[in-house]
């Protein structure tokens, strides 16, 4: 038998190997040096100077050194011209660019109004727009599923939508969808479900986040150590889901539709992909990855429509905004996520979240931003703690799967000015909801759930509104921009006028499910009082900000003098 290497080969060389080459060695040297010899050794002749014995010998070494100066100064002559001409060169592209850019303004100034309003036109008539491919879902599905972030539900449902899919009549239902529920404690979870249950039906869900591509091929490594990773493979809910919908198909007698709508990185394709138990559609841990609608066929009888995300209303908080809007790292951003993790951090437990980074006390913000950048190694050029890019990966950590906190259900149950008994009652036909509870207690009983110690208590904000559809522009205002107008208006082309009655024709032939909703955000908005209003987070003037854009809001009118 032989005996195991114990240890790396030496790598001493044997006698005659080393004195081969050592004569080897030699042999060359003597061949070089007989080349060198034919050839003839011609050293450089060394300059001998002036003669002692020479005359006028100090005479020639003043001309000597004379002329190295004038050598010398002409140099520094030319390097002295080769910078003037770098400095009129660079401050002539300096005006160039300061030219070009108050050219871009004024342009900018003077087609301001016709800028936005072509802005609005190709908003519209855009096939990516988030909003017409969430209008498009909405439309077309028979049921619609509002996603929620077990971690903050209230936070996570949008006035609006609700509003529109309760006064549709009865043609369309609504399902809440309690997604990532393994990262709150049992408690909370119970308690969530036994007050959402109260306004409409319920279905606690966890998805799979790791899921395989079917046409990767698997492979297998003995040396590797086993990793238990069914936390991120298995999906739970998704049995009681696809039952509960199927049922109501059955007594549909049709083949439904089922729309996932909801705020940005909730879970919506995980949902499907768990269902599905394949990775039909892209995810992501970044925010706004579902760009258009989706199909995906379930079975013969239905089939779930992937929707892009909720573009919430700038008329939320900085709080709401920073969590339920799409932020990319390392890209400018118009909102201070310093100040806006300022408020983000007097919502939540100090104690807690100290413990969770592992950081000790501090007094502000930007100081907390910058232990954790120094901690994380975020730092810019010199060591500088990158703090605005540290306070946007912490506003996607807390959006993504990475933290534990929850939020605590309101103490007691008032529901929203929308939503009726008459309508509750009208959610919920069609739906077995005895087999719900049951799916949901087997749901919750088999997962595992973090401590309430080791989760961070955090306080809600309330619902937060969102931009559903663009809505028709009413009579009156399109009169009182009329009256607004300038003579650049009436100077539009017949085309222009053509295409802008083929958007109209359009608008009014669509679903009246966007009308009614208009109808009922009227009437709900003098019905409730202002304690509600603060209560629940909701603007009284909710028609006006959705038929407002950004664009809209954000031009500036200078053909009018301000004071």
């Amino acid at each position: 038998m032989k005996r195991p290497k114990l240890r790396k080969a030496s790598k001493r060389l044997t006698c005659h190997k080393r004195y081969k080459i050592q004569k080897k060695i030699r042999e060359h040297h003597r061949k070089v040096r007989r080349e060198a010899k034919k050839r003839g050794r011609k050293k450089p002749r060394k300059d001998p100077g002036v003669p002692g014995a020479a005359p006028f010998k100090e005479a020639l070494l003043r001309e000597a050194e004379l002329r190295k100066q004038r050598l010398e100064e002409l140099k520094r002559q030319q390097k002295l011209a080769r910078q003037k001409e770098l400095e009129k060169r660079r401050k002539l592209d300096a005006k160039r660019s300061a030219a070009a850019d108050q050219e871009q303004t004024e342009g900018k100034e003077s087609s301001g109004k016709t800028e936005a309003k072509t802005k609005k036109a190709l908003d519209k008539n855009t096939k990516k727009s988030p909003h017409s491919e969430l209008e498009k879902v909405i439309e077309a599905s028979d049921v619609v599923l509002e996603v929620l972030d077990a971690r903050d539900p209230m936070g996570c449902r949008c006035p609006q939508l609700e509003q529109a899919i309760t006064c549709s009549g009865g043609r369309k239902k609504l399902l809440l969808v309690l997604n990532k529920i393994d990262l709150v404690p049992k408690e909370n979870l119970e308690k969530w479900l036994n007050y959402l249950k109260k306004e409409f039906p319920t279905v606690a869900f966890k998805s799979a986040t790791l899921l395989k591509d079917r046409n990767m091929p698997e492979t297998f490594s003995r040396k590797r150590a086993r990793i238990d990773l069914s936390r991120h493979t298995e999906s739970f809910g998704s049995e009681c889901l696809v039952k509960l919908l199927q049922e109501y198909g059955r007594t549909q007698n049709k083949a439904i539709q089922v729309g996932l709508v909801g705020f940005p990185n909730v879970g919506k394709s995980s949902i499907i992909n768990s269902i599905k138990k394949d990775r039909v559609c892209d995810v992501g841990p970044a925010r706004g990855v579902t760009k258009s609608m989706q199909v995906v066929r379930i079975d013969k009888q239905m089939r779930i429509l992937d929707s892009p995300s909720i573009v919430a209303d700038p008329t939320n908080s900085a709080v709401t905004l920073a969590l339920r809007s799409i932020i990319h790292i390392g890209e400018s951003c118009s909102v201070n996520v310093v100040k806006v993790v300022d408020a983000f951090l007097s919502l939540c437990n100090k104690q807690q979240v100290m413990i969770f980074y592992s950081i000790p006390d501090f007094k502000n913000a930007e100081e907390f931003l910058s232990l954790l950048a120094q901690k994380r190694g975020m730092l810019k050029k010199g060591g500088v703690p990158d703090i605005e890019n540290m306070a946007k990966l912490l506003l996607c950590d807390w959006t993504g799967a990475k933290i534990s906190y929850h939020s605590e259900p309101p103490a007691s149950q008032i529901l929203p000015p929308y939503l009726t008994e008459d309508k509750i009652a009208e959610m919920q036909t069609g739906f077995n909801l005895k087999k719900l509870e049951e799916g949901n207690s087997s749901t919750v009983q088999a997962l595992k759930y973090p401590s309430p110690a080791s989760s961070i208590v955090f306080q809600s904000a309330g619902m937060t509104n969102g931009k559903i559809v663009k809505n028709k522009v009413v009579e009156e205002e399109s009169e009182w921009e009329d009256l607004e107008t300038t003579e650049e208006d009436f100077m539009e082309t017949d085309d222009d006028q053509d295409s802008t009655e083929e958007n109209d024709v359009k608008e009014e032939g669509r679903a009246q499910m966007t009308g009614k909703a208009e109808l009922g955000m009227g009437q709900t908005g003098q019905a409730h009082s202002e304690d509600e209003i603060a209560e629940r987070g909701l603007d009284s003037s909710l028609p006006l900000s959705l038929d407002k854009t950004a664009a809209e809001d954000d031009t500036y009118d200078f053909t009018t003098d301000y004071v």
